[in-house]
């Protein structure tokens, strides 16, 4: 569809295709048509919401006036441009969460399988189908990897890909440790150990901050709502007597 588009002579390359690469790989998509699909999208977005409020709006009964119809469809125009961007953002952020989250077992995983003797790379084979249940995103990097080094691939090559694939900067900083700890000959087994220890602390970290940031979260409706209220409830027997008694007794009735 998007080459049968683009011989009619419609061009769906952008200016800033390098970033939305990047943007549609941290949210999962990978095609090599992911970046001309995002685009038609959006093309498509501009013009689809417009014409199906003027469908709906011109075929009830009573036609709205000019200047709604016109504010409307330029508001849903602007909607259909940044929506697209705004739902793979939000994809891209959840797969960064999920993978952040579920990489310091995979590293616990790991640990054991280099101290039971296993070499970097069957330790990644391993680990990459336990964890293909549990987290799969992290399953198929780690099994892409293998394949990249069973492939003929330099073992720095395969896991400085590893940290580009995943667009993580936690990941990124693995990946660091592990071509250095390569290259220097260190313990691959205090390195996983010290990283892990340091990613389930950073962890703690976020529920901690996303615990302390509840309570401002919930003032917000609980002011909203429960405060006119109370407001209410208390002041409404004040203005019952004032209305009963102390108007009619300021104006002589």
């Amino acid at each position: 569809m998007v080459s049968r588009i683009e011989k009619s002579g419609l061009d769906l390359s952008d200016t800033a295709e390098t970033d939305i690469i990047k943007l549609l790989k941290a949210a999962g998509y990978e095609s090599p048509t992911a970046p001309r699909l995002y685009t038609l999208t959006r093309l498509l977005l501009i013009f689809v919401l417009p014409a199906v409020y003027l469908f709906f709006a011109l075929g009830g009964t009573e036609a709205p006036s000019l200047l709604r119809i016109y504010f409307t469809c330029a508001l849903l125009a602007i909607a259909g441009i940044y929506a697209p961007n705004l739902f793979v953002r939000y994809k891209a952020e959840k797969r960064r969460r999920e993978v952040v989250n579920g990489f310091p077992d995979c590293l616990d995983l790991m640990l054991v399988c280099v101290e039971a003797g296993l070499g970097l790379e069957a330790a990644l084979d391993r680990v990459g189908r336990e964890m293909a249940m549990s987290h799969p995103r992290i399953s198929r990097m780690l099994i892409e990897t293998t394949l990249l080094m069973r492939a003929g691939a330099n073992r720095e090559d395969a896991i400085r890909k590893l940290g580009e694939r995943a667009g993580v900067d936690e990941i990124r900083s693995f990946a660091t440790l592990l071509i250095q700890s390569d290259k220097l000959g260190t313990s691959l087994a205090t390195t996983l150990r010290v990283y892990s220890s340091e990613m389930r602390e950073a962890r703690r970290l976020r529920a901690e901050e996303k615990a302390h940031r509840l309570p401002v979260l919930i003032s917000v409706p609980l002011v909203v709502f429960m405060l006119p209220t109370m407001i209410g409830v208390l002041t409404l027997p004040a203005i019952v007597v004032a209305v009963r008694e102390v108007i009619p007794s300021m104006t002589g009735n």
